[in-house]
């Protein structure tokens, strides 16, 4: 909160008295944590992919694998993202599998770049086969062409080293050559919407220059709030009890377990006179769909019950009126509270007070 509440020299330089730049307050943060040579923001993931596509591949070709060619939230397509960046799409190997020599045997005079998309709202499994980023960066570089690295949302960590599935880091991508790589500053990060390009000192001094940039670029709150959140990574030791993200996702489940059972009680009592029974249940947390898609973490909800699914139903909609609204998932004719992302019980049981009329103690 101090972050934002600070004053902050936004385009200006201190050094020298004249206009600065925006990004200069993230630049060594995100080069810090990432190793690559600079570093700009824009205002999300796409549009960082959209300005990175436009200034290094406008009028030329991108080479994507087919398996990659994601749709994101809201019906966002990637060729149609493409598209609106003024690149050719070129497609290349199968859904479930792509070779090197699939890139290889179509690069020519019109090709651009490479693009590896990280799908990270989907997995594909069985028989499958991608060429990892090392191997992409030299087929790219050999041709003397670049290579563009979507991470999705992305992280600076290894998140295998708090007891969740493993992303690659944006580390990891850098070292493995890519020119640019584009990563989210929310989801996984734990920061507010928007989006990192890292990489190459020339091209980023190009993204810079490119016209969109005014376009997408991020508020002084916002850099405020991504500097606050990225000088926590500074201090991994003490990350996951600092960046609330990150600190929900590793609640273990005993300790979640042991919330519900104290407000197991007092939700009885504010919804037995209706007809609801509540009692309490392990269940599983999805960690995301544009992050992590399939892995899900042991929690613990409140289960509520009711005579009929209209019922449920109801009480779903009942709960999403409130102030602060209370928002649950209706699976195996029950409704979940799963509790792993509730940090206030009073606040919780306040608002169901109001929604049901009953007075607190």
């Amino acid at each position: 909160m101090d972050a934002m509440r600070d004053a902050a020299a936004l385009e200006f330089d201190l050094d020298t008295g004249r206009r600065g730049e925006r990004d200069s307050h993230l630049r060594t943060l995100l080069c810090e944590l990432t190793g690559a040579e600079d570093a700009t923001v824009v205002n999300n993931n796409a549009g960082a992919v959209l300005i990175c596509l436009n200034t290094i591949g406008a009028g030329r070709q991108a080479i994507v694998s087919r398996g990659e060619l994601i749709e994101i939230g809201g019906a966002f397509r990637m060729p149609d993202i493409m598209e609106r960046a003024g690149v050719q799409l070129i497609e290349v190997g199968t859904t479930n599998r792509t070779h090197p020599k699939d890139y290889a045997k179509v690069i020519g005079p019109d090709t651009g770049l490479i693009l590896k998309v990280h799908t990270s709202n989907y997995r594909i499994e069985g028989f499958t086969a991608e060429v990892d980023g090392s191997q992409l960066a030299k087929i790219a570089h050999d041709a003397g062409i670049a290579l563009l690295n979507d991470l999705g949302s992305g992280t600076l960590v290894d998140l295998a080293s708090y007891g969740l599935a493993r992303e690659p880091t944006v580390r990891e991508a850098v070292a493995e050559g890519a020119d640019l790589v584009t990563f989210s500053g929310d989801k996984l990060l734990g920061g507010p919407q928007a989006g990192f390009i890292v990489g190459r000192r020339e091209l980023i001094a190009e993204i810079n220059r490119n016209p969109l940039k005014r376009a997408l670029r991020v508020d002084k709150i916002r850099i405020a709030a991504l500097e606050a959140t990225l000088k926590l990574y500074r201090d991994p030791d003490r990350l996951a009890a600092r960046l609330p993200t990150l600190r929900l996702l590793t609640r273990k489940q005993s300790e979640i377990m042991a919330q519900a059972e104290r407000l197991q009680p007092k939700v009885t009592s504010m919804l037995r006179s209706r007809g609801y029974d509540v009692d309490i249940c392990g269940c599983l947390s999805q960690i995301g769909s544009g992050a992590l898609p399939v892995d899900t973490i042991p929690s613990a909800a409140l289960r509520i019950a009711a005579s009929s699914g209209t019922a449920l139903e109801e009480l779903a909609a009942l709960f999403r009126t409130l102030p602060r609204p209370i928002i649950g998932r209706i699976q195996s004719g029950c409704m979940l509270l799963d509790l792993r992302c509730l940090a206030d019980e009073q606040s919780f049981l306040e608002s169901l007070a109001e929604g049901t009329g009953h007075a607190m103690a």
